[in-house]
């Protein structure tokens, strides 16, 4: 019966991504599917987080899956989403499985510093070899086709919602499973005792490694479907305030569960848009104080309240079927 009662919050949060853009106005639909788009560049660095590190260079995948839509968009003519998707996440990941070489033999400020260096060498290539990116002006691009086919103008924004949702369900049930394999595991024992996972049998680098690579394409990933929902590409998608972003939004959602960097992900990019809108001039230092509530009073991230609640709701309704 324990095991039962923990699907219905899943569930309903399912149902209602599922039926937003039916309710929902229009710009609401394009926060979401930015925050869905993000939310698994959040996953991304939540894998590292988990085990006690922290990567500002994250944003480098998240730019060469944009920036394969951008080339293909502008250089090819093609624009399509399908085919795009997966071509952006392995380019990234064969990204990450070159650079991850190297990262895996450090830890710390090092891994930290050196992921931001390699990071800002991507940005500083966007802007040097503008005949080729567009410099600072960018890519602009086109709507999404899916196998050819081009959805009716009414409902370009919802089709390519439920696109993203599939996309980020499908990264989810990846990540899940990565999480539970020994990998996993030893990953998220590093953080704690890494001659632990020596005496175990199994390689630290190996593990960093492959962690590298998996979180690189996810970033990849995100980075296709952010292009596509955002419309325009520019070199700030590699950029280290773009990677900042990113742990922040997963110290503010809670990184040690999956649905944490989501709950941070929408909670950030909808406090960003009101923000923006009704305190333009200080909506950074407006998030800058939410987080330092958050991390003075939810250490573990929104995530903590959300189950403190719901274990407070259960262990109370437990005790009213026992009485």
């Amino acid at each position: 019966m324990a095991g039962t009662r923990r699907w219905p919050a899943p569930m309903i949060a399912l149902a209602l991504f599922l039926v937003a853009p039916l309710l929902a106005p229009g710009w609401i639909v394009f926060v979401l599917t930015l925050a869905l788009a993000k939310f698994m560049a959040v996953l991304a660095v939540a894998l590292f987080l988990r085990g006690g590190l922290i990567s500002f260079g994250h944003a480098l995948f998240y730019a060469i899956g944009a920036y394969a839509v951008g080339f293909a968009v502008k250089w090819l003519g093609v624009a399509d989403a399908v085919l795009l998707a997966p071509l952006g996440a392995v380019l990234a990941a064969g990204v990450a499985a070159l650079v991850g070489l190297i990262m895996a033999r450090y830890r710390g400020v090092f891994f930290a510093m050196l992921n931001l260096g390699v990071s800002m060498i991507l940005y500083a290539g966007l802007l040097k070899f503008y005949w080729v990116t567009g410099g600072t002006d960018g890519i602009g691009v086109r709507s999404p086709t899916y196998l050819g086919l081009a959805p009716p103008r009414e409902v370009l924004r919802t089709a390519f919602y439920y696109f993203t949702l599939v996309l980020a369900g499908m990264a989810v049930y990846i990540v899940y499973r990565f999480l539970a394999s020994p990998v996993g595991y030893f990953m998220k024992a590093l953080g704690d005792n890494e001659v632990r996972i020596e005496y175990q049998g199994e390689s630290v680098r190996r593990v960093m490694y492959l962690t590298y690579v998996l979180s690189g394409g996810v970033a990849g990933l995100a980075g296709v479907l952010a292009a596509f929902a955002v419309g325009h590409i520019v070199p700030e998608y590699a950029y280290w305030a773009q990677s900042g972003e990113f742990v922040f939004v997963a110290l503010l959602g809670g990184y040690g569960t999956v649905p944490g960097p989501l709950i941070g992900s929408l909670a950030f990019e909808f406090l960003r848009t009101y923000a923006s809108k009704y305190m333009p001039e200080a909506w950074q230092a407006t998030l800058g104080v939410i987080m330092l509530v958050i991390i003075m009073f939810l250490p573990g991230g929104l995530w903590t309240f959300y189950a403190a609640v719901a274990g407070r709701a259960r262990r109370k309704s437990e005790g009213l079927a026992r009485g």
